[in-house]
């Protein structure tokens, strides 16, 4: 009822960081068609503090029919504290308080803190984030599938796929228990000195679903000077770029490559009478065709260089196909954790920089 109705708009704006921009971020960007213009537009604020940004930001929506979803437990994490005040200050001087009451969504706790009261008190509606789940484990909770929903995925096929990657990470036997394979794996070549893991794909709308793998498995792992260092790539574009230092560089990282067995689009090459780019050998081979023996090249030129591959299928790009995904990550990076003894659910070292932060600004208490 509230997607539907927050679809009316021009323009939602998603007001989060972390866990609470990433996860919507990447179900968006994964399953979105190129170049296509959506209504609502979704735009995200409150993921950094550049001045340039929100001032164009607020120019851009100045002049649009403009909803909001604010997303945080507290409501007072520093970045999207201010975006939506920010935001909420040209939203004042357009509309009255019973139109914001209708345009402004909070997901936030259930029953404290600041964004909770705030909503109450002006008569928001209200998602709920579980208390017993983290901001970078929550894209399948109210904080990812409402924007998603707003934006015309079906959220129930998404929760399918994650319910069927549950199913599959509950069979006991490991030799069939993918999620716990991948977790081992990692943590075999972590004892074996490999240092850093780096997800690569090569399909550009697996970039946020990098970035999003990148926050689940950093802040989950890396504590008390243990874990991998995540990083990642999308090929073959960064094979012009990392591809010499991945072939060549010191030998301590491991590459996990996500193949996309079926492509949503494909596109034949033809065959042309003058070749003077020497492609006629390709002349009725697929573009799909192409990107995939270039994909079987670069796994065995990488393994020749001493680069050990781990390659996960998805089925295609899918509502169920990005659900699976996330739950398949997300219990891949508990039980890699819990393997090298560490608790994947806090981050106790976030708050370092927030700490000498407030303390530069004057913030009381610091």
């Amino acid at each position: 009822e509230v997607a539907n109705r927050l679809k009316q708009y021009d323009v939602l704006v998603v007001i989060g960081i972390g866990g609470s921009y990433l996860g919507t971020k990447a179900g968006l960007h994964f399953l979105e068609t190129p170049f296509k213009q959506t209504k609502p537009e979704i735009l995200f604020a409150g993921h950094n503090m550049s001045s340039n940004y929100m001032v164009e930001l607020l120019k851009y929506i100045q002049d649009k029919n403009v909803a909001v979803n604010v997303i945080s437990k507290s409501g007072t994490t520093t970045e999207p504290a201010i975006a939506f005040r920010l935001i909420m200050d040209q939203l004042k001087e357009r509309y009255s308080k019973e139109d914001l009451q209708s345009r402004i969504v909070a997901t936030t706790d259930q029953a404290r803190g600041a964004l909770y009261q705030l909503s109450k008190t002006e008569g928001y509606d209200q998602f709920v984030i579980p208390d017993d789940v983290g901001g970078r484990y929550s894209v399948l909770s109210p904080v990812g599938l409402l924007p998603l929903a707003v934006a015309g995925y079906d959220i129930n096929k998404m929760l399918q796929g994650a319910q069927k990657a549950y199913q599959d990470a509950s069979i006991s036997d490991l030799s069939k228990n993918v999620s716990y394979r991948y977790a081992v794996l990692r943590y075999m070549l972590y004892q074996q000195g490999k240092k850093i893991e780096m997800l690569a794909s090569y399909e550009p709308n697996m970039q946020y679903v990098n970035e999003w793998w990148k926050q689940l498995f950093g802040e989950s792992e890396g504590k008390e000077y243990k874990g991998l260092f995540i990083s990642s790539a999308l090929f073959s574009t960064d094979l012009h770029s990392l591809g010499q230092y991945i072939q060549e560089g010191e030998r301590h990282l491991f590459e996990t490559i996500i193949h996309i067995d079926t492509p949503t689009k494909d596109i034949e090459i033809q065959k042309q009478d003058s070749d003077l780019d020497g492609l006629n050998y390709l002349a009725g081979k697929t573009l799909s065709y192409v990107n995939t023996k270039a994909e079987e090249g670069t796994l065995l030129a990488h393994q020749e260089g001493q680069v050990p591959n781990i390659v996960l299928h998805l089925e295609n790009v899918s509502e169920a196909s990005f659900g699976y995904m996330m739950y398949f990550f997300e219990i891949a990076c508990a039980m890699s954790a819990y393997l090298i003894d560490i608790n994947p659910f806090d981050q106790p070292g976030v708050e370092s920089y927030k700490k000498h932060m407030f303390q530069l600004l004057g913030k009381p208490g610091y």
